[in-house]
């Protein structure tokens, strides 16, 4: 039994059960237990690889990304770099070193990294220990730095906390974790109803909402609106919103139960991109996509890249270079098809990738 799960049954036996929201967010960010706070989940030796451990291409097309949106905005100085979940720091140790062959480029931007998980903290300090810019850290984007911005979101939002709501004969109820007879965590539901009077349903029909996601998303659209700057979210997810439930765990490269070991496996959801382009135009920034990850990369001249760098590699470094980028670009991968990316932006702005 995880020290977690004995805390979370001690927990809903003298407070009553959790709200999927309150569970994730425990499970994640638990301050002693929590998944992101005391272990390492990236690479092979983790649970799960993120699209800049496969490959060097992807932080490179995303550092130029960034290179342009600023040349965009007049080249100004001043200019915050901030990413938001940066991992072990791998894609911002390639966005720096692309950074290097644009004029001006690093000398107008101060870098700042948005991390909660010491664990995660200690090792980008490692990965950008020789990078021509020193991070600031931050456990919260309200304490960045005024000041125009390019925000940088691989894999974040799908790690935000969701509410979950179900569907019964008489109504909405709120979906909860609760205490099985044997002791173990099960789903249940709370005994009042929620007025959802838009969404009818049926019997046992799931809503998930994201009402982190949606609170993180305001924070960061009316900050471009009003500061300058842009945002670059890449993640899984789907286009509109719909019914239907995305919680999932990942333990060891594969999917386990999201109740059985908490604070042991990363608990995931789908993110709706239908809902953040809702939240960051009423916040008053422009929103470009969702468009799919493999075709943004490939607007970018990924493929171009992948032959420049094959050009100097050996047959094995090749054959890497050409597994990496059918992994992120090959219409039956899951990295180039259900991953997507959104771009948010200050007005008037048509950032790279987002083409008509």
């Amino acid at each position: 039994m995880s020290a977690l799960l004995q805390e979370l049954r001690a927990m809903i036996a003298a407070e009553g059960p959790l709200s999927v929201e309150r569970y994730m967010q425990l499970c994640l960010q638990h301050p002693v237990h929590g998944y992101y706070t005391s272990k390492m989940p990236f690479g092979r030796a983790g649970d799960f690889i993120t699209a800049p451990e496969v490959s060097q291409m992807f932080g490179e097309l995303a550092g130029l990304w960034a290179a342009q949106v600023w040349l965009d905005m007049g080249s100004p100085a001043g200019v915050r770099l901030v990413e938001i979940g940066p991992g072990r720091g791998t894609m911002m140790a390639d966005v720096l070193r692309v950074a290097r062959g644009v004029p001006g480029f690093l000398e107008a931007i101060d870098l700042h990294l948005v991390e909660t998980s010491p664990v995660l903290r200690e090792a980008q300090r490692r990965t950008l220990e020789a990078a021509p810019l020193t991070p600031v850290w931050h456990a919260a984007i309200e304490t960045l730095p005024d000041g125009p911005a390019i925000f940088l979101a691989n894999e974040f939002f799908d790690a935000l906390p969701v509410r979950h709501y179900v569907r019964s004969e008489t109504g909405w109820h709120e979906r909860q974790v609760g205490l099985g007879s044997d002791g173990d965590l099960v789903f249940g539901a709370a005994a009042e109803t929620i007025g959802l009077p838009s969404l009818a349903g049926r019997p046992g029909d799931i809503l998930e909402i994201g009402h982190v996601a949606r609170a993180v998303m305001t924070v960061l659209a009316s900050r471009i609106a009003s500061q300058g700057g842009a945002l670059l979210v890449w993640d899984y997810g789907h286009a509109e919103s719909g019914l239907g439930e995305t919680l999932q765990a990942v333990a060891g490269h594969a999917f386990a139960d999201p109740l059985a070991h908490p604070g042991e496996a990363d608990l995931t959801v789908h993110v709706d991109f239908a809902m953040l382009r809702r939240a960051a135009e009423a916040a008053g920034a422009a929103v470009h996509g969702p468009v799919t990850q493999g075709l943004w990369l490939e607007r970018l001249g990924i493929f171009e890249r992948a032959r420049r760098l094959k050009a100097k590699a050996s047959a094995a470094q090749s054959a890497e270079i050409d597994s990496a980028l059918g992994r992120l670009t090959a219409p039956n991968s899951t990295m180039a098809t259900l991953f997507k990316v959104l771009a948010v932006v200050q007005k008037d702005m048509r950032p790279p990738g987002f083409e008509d």
